[in-house]
């Protein structure tokens, strides 16, 4: 009975124990989004956070949450609750610990004691040691605790005390011309709150876990999530801030209803046909004009398009054809070491680069005189999905089992049939997966358009990229040409780039040149998500077509 009851007594204190310790790290969460909030003015460093002011709430939690954590270790290290620490909390840490503390004494010795630079990092090379020796001597419950917790509490104190206040600017004394470096609680305050919250959630976990094994993954796992969750967080935030700056230009004069919208006259092939659309999008339909209401931007739209599927129909049939290559006829050797050596390389470059490959080498050739085309525009971001293409492909073709293989082979399929009716459809989702991720960067790159393709910055529809309409067949070589295609335009990015470069005022009919800006990058951002839709769409197809098969 003695022993029942001692159990149940044991369950219950480590059920409270968990349970605070859960709270602390739920708090450690909170104060890492509310340090992120006020990074981008969500939460205002000068205002108010439940009726306190904002750096005062934060400092007071601060140093509730760094006591907690102290308090965590100190009971581990009594045995007042059941844990099962490590001998230390490992090098890891106390060099991460080291470094943290380093620059605190760097700049409290420097800047506040006045000791200039050298004193500065005298004293945050002993403040260093000392937190490096506070973690790894002690027994792991105290050397991850400790120095965590005494972090917290130093900068709640700070913002407590009104060290740091809401108006509070620094210009170091010890940087070469200091006038220029200036330092403000909004952007200090933030980065401290949010180092607190990943350090101390991390120790409270680790507390929630018992230390030892568990609670080094349960640490691990909190610092892990906390940063996928900030960076969607951001990823979202910055997505809604330019839908929430470019809605309201992007839908004005937006009319629907039958009749309402411009007659379109589609030309193709000989064959004329009107359609008069049952929507009237101004922004999206019309072009820079004085003699409209609303300046738009259908031929930058109708430019990104053409760039899209041109570099996509130069790119993916080379690109797969060359990863069908690689993998399935030629020998694993040096030659293949290369390719993937140079296919990475050529994915890391600098897009500027292949700009300057296309305005020296492809802009020349097209015309009798140097010109910027929609041709050397639609090569030049053909060569910068190429790379990837192949990486992508090879990796999916080299991810089908031999086993697929073998089994053709052995029915007496051809080497051939069995790439075309089997390694390639099995591979087709990750090929389609690296077209997707090549077409959302292609589609938003600027600087080869600059020096290959960009025209008008601000041009009327009907002035749009032509190329279905200017087809032309003769008897002498090449045959087919298309003059359209050898014709300077524009797309999305480029004139999002004339924009900022035009600053504010009024020019080619845009009264509110700012407002177009973000109603022009809403609409690019649109359109690359629309290509991801259609990637996203056809792996699906793909990955179904597999899978009922």
């Amino acid at each position: 009975m003695a022993g029942a009851a001692e159990s149940t007594v044991v369950r219950e204190d480590t059920s409270t124990y968990e349970a605070v310790a859960g709270l602390t790290v739920g708090l450690a969460a909170i104060l890492f989004f509310l340090g992120l909030a006020a990074t981008v003015d969500i939460v205002s460093v000068t205002g108010t956070l439940a009726g306190l002011g904002t750096l005062t709430a934060l400092g007071l939690l601060l140093v509730v949450m760094g006591l907690a954590v102290v308090a965590f270790g100190l009971a581990s290290y009594r045995g007042i609750f059941p844990t099962d620490p490590r001998a230390s909390a490992g090098l890891v840490a106390a060099t991460l610990f080291s470094g943290l503390w380093f620059l605190v004494g760097a700049l409290v010795g420097s800047e506040t004691l006045g000791l200039g630079f050298g004193g500065g990092l005298a004293v945050g090379l002993l403040v260093g040691a000392v937190g490096f020796a506070a973690t790894a001597l002690p027994r792991e419950d105290i050397g991850s605790t400790l120095p965590a917790g005494a972090l917290a509490v130093l900068f709640g104190l700070v913002f407590l005390l009104g060290v740091v206040g809401p108006e509070w600017s620094w210009s170091p004394a010890s940087f070469p011309d200091s006038q220029s470096v200036t330092f403000f609680a909004r952007t200090i305050a933030p980065f401290a709150v949010i180092l607190s919250a990943l350090v101390v959630g991390w120790a409270a976990a680790k507390a929630y876990g018992g230390f030892g094994a568990r609670g080094r993954h349960l640490g691990a796992y909190l610092l892990v999530y906390l940063n996928a969750i900030a960076i969607i967080a951001v990823l979202v935030a910055l997505v809604a801030f330019v839908v929430v700056k470019g809605f309201a230009p992007v839908t004005e004069s937006v009319t629907v209803g039958l009749g309402v919208g411009p007659a379109t006259t589609i030309a193709l092939f000989g064959f004329s046909y009107e359609v008069v659309w049952p929507v009237n999008w101004p922004f999206l339909m019309n072009g820079a004009s004085l003699f409209t209401d609303v300046t738009g931007v259908f031929p930058a739209i109708v430019g990104t398009a053409w760039l899209v599927v041109g570099a996509v129909l130069l790119a993916v049939p080379l690109g797969v054809g060359a990863a069908i290559f690689l993998t399935e006829y030629a020998e694993q050797g040096r030659f293949t070491r290369v390719v993937e050596v140079a296919t990475n390389a050529l994915w890391s470059t600098p897009s500027i680069v292949f700009g300057l490959f296309g305005a020296a080498f492809l802009v020349p050739r097209f015309t009798p005189q140097p010109q910027k085309s929609l041709l050397a525009g639609m090569i030049t971001l053909g060569f910068m999905l190429l790379p990837l293409v192949v990486i992508t492909s090879r990796e999916a073709m080299i991810a089908v089992p031999d086993e697929y293989r073998d089994a053709s082979a052995a029915l007496g399929v051809s080497k051939w049939q069995t790439i075309r009716s089997v390694v390639v459809p099995a591979a087709m989702p990750g090929v389609v997966t690296g077209v997707i991720l090549g077409v959302g960067r292609i589609a938003g790159e600027t600087a080869p358009l600059l020096l290959t393709m960009g025209g008008g910055s601000f041009v009327g529809a009907g002035q749009r990229a032509k190329v279905l309409d200017s087809f032309q067949l003769s008897l002498s070589p090449p045959f087919v040409t298309n003059p359209e295609l050898t014709q300077a335009t524009t797309a999305l990015p480029y004139q999002l780039y004339q924009v900022v470069l035009t600053g504010t005022g009024e020019t080619a009919g845009v009264t509110d040149i700012t407002a177009f800006g973000w109603g022009t990058a809403l609409v690019l951002l649109a359109v690359v998500l629309l290509f991801y839709a259609v990637g996203i769409a056809t792996r699906q197809y793909f990955r179904s077509k597999l899978t009922y098969e």
